[in-house]
């Protein structure tokens, strides 16, 4: 079974999101809740199946413990998070 964790990268692999790309801002048994900074905001995140999303092991360590502590965090955060892992990685 996959690890997940607060602040880890995840893409969608089912449903009309399908291939997006979120961080990961909570857990619970059955479901993960996701935020990408736009569509999907810390105010209004994504509840997603586990099974329907696949994990990038990749984890930004300041935005997660901003997270744990629940400290300031704000959507432009998200979105720098995610946009230096697709720079990071584009050809």
């Amino acid at each position: 079974m996959e690890r997940f964790e607060i602040g880890m990268l995840a893409v969608s692999k089912a449903g009309h999101d399908k291939d997006m790309l979120y961080v990961i801002i909570g857990i619970d048994k059955e479901y993960v809740y996701l935020v990408n900074g736009k569509n999907h905001t810390l105010n209004a995140p994504k509840k997603k199946n586990r099974k329907h999303i696949q994990i990038i092991k990749y984890v930004d360590e300041q935005l997660k413990s901003r997270l744990i502590e629940n400290n300031n965090i704000q959507n432009e955060d998200i979105k720098r998070v995610i946009k230096l892992f697709c720079l990071k990685n584009s050809k």
